[in-house]
């Protein structure tokens, strides 16, 4: 095992079977159901959590780590011979997971650095991907924490919803806004701005014309150099299909890296029928 730790939180959506077999310890955050708590991509696999939030009359609400929960794991790596730990967690701007994190460090007995991916889902999972393999070419920890804030720097996430509901419902978007796009076939094209905070970037009449779009903005980052791309999905397998299709026909210069499931926590305010694209240039 390396003597850098790289630590990082569920909502960078890999799952646990990749960050175990990369070695890298998550910090999950939580998805209430009522009175009932589970632990993101723990207790609850994304195609448990859609079918549940499909039957749920309440939308559930989630929580972040405390300080404790990532002390544990920092104590654990430092004895475990790591000498120093970078964290990577989702936007600042978005929860409080990263104060958690930072909080934790103070008295963690080993160095920790944390990066704030300034980003979501496959989004954070890309810049998390970039501190590994920092570490595995043999970087030390102020080489992984390079890696890690370029790709925070570099990392494009853009997605459309099928549905503005579970936004509204989680107090993220207004109810007359949501209504007057589902009246008109509108399609919300949204991403991550460069201080992590989700934004407008077009709106689009029908869900092809908005993947559409994510496709002519991948082609044109791609007119330099070639992307590298991880697909974002809730379930809807046609939604792939459909953004495969239209990356190819944008001309677009890229490969695709990795496609993935959206967690609970991030599905709690995307609804199953999302369809996002999160890039950087390849390296």
């Amino acid at each position: 095992m390396s003597n850098v730790g790289i630590v990082c939180d569920s909502t960078c959506d890999l799952g646990p079977e990749w960050l175990a077999e990369h070695d890298v310890p998550m910090v999950p955050l939580k998805v209430l159901f009522g009175d009932t708590s589970y632990l993101d991509w723990i207790d609850l696999a994304p195609h448990e959590f859609y079918e549940m939030l499909a039957a749920a009359p309440v939308l559930p609400k989630t929580s972040q780590p405390s300080p404790a929960d990532f002390e544990a794991v920092y104590d654990r790596l430092a004895g475990q011979g790591c000498m120093a730990i970078v964290t990577v967690t989702l936007s600042a701007a978005l929860s409080g997971t990263f104060e958690s994190a930072t909080l934790a460090a103070v008295s963690s007995p080993i160095p920790v650095c944390v990066v704030d991916s300034r980003n979501v889902s496959l989004g954070a999972g890309l810049v998390v991907k970039a501190a590994v393999a920092a570490r595995d070419a043999g970087g030390d920890a102020d080489a992984v924490e390079a890696a890690a804030r370029q790709a925070a720097a570099d990392v494009h996430l853009y997605f459309v919803l099928e549905t503005m509901e579970y936004l509204v419902k989680g107090g993220r978007a207004g109810k007359a806004q949501a209504a007057a796009a589902s009246l008109l076939n509108i399609k919300p094209v949204l991403h991550i701005d460069a201080d992590g905070v989700i934004e407008s970037y077009k709106r689009a009449r029908g869900m092809r014309n908005a993947i559409d779009e994510i496709a002519a903005k991948v082609a044109e980052d791609s007119r330099r150099t070639e992307m590298c791309v991880s697909l974002l999905i809730g379930e809807r397998q046609d939604l792939v299909d459909m953004m495969h299709a239209a990356l190819k026909a944008s001309g677009a210069r890229y490969h695709v890296e990795s496609v993935g499931m959206v967690g609970a926590v991030i599905g709690t305010y995307s609804g199953r029928d999302v369809i996002g694209v999160a890039y950087h240039p390849a390296r």
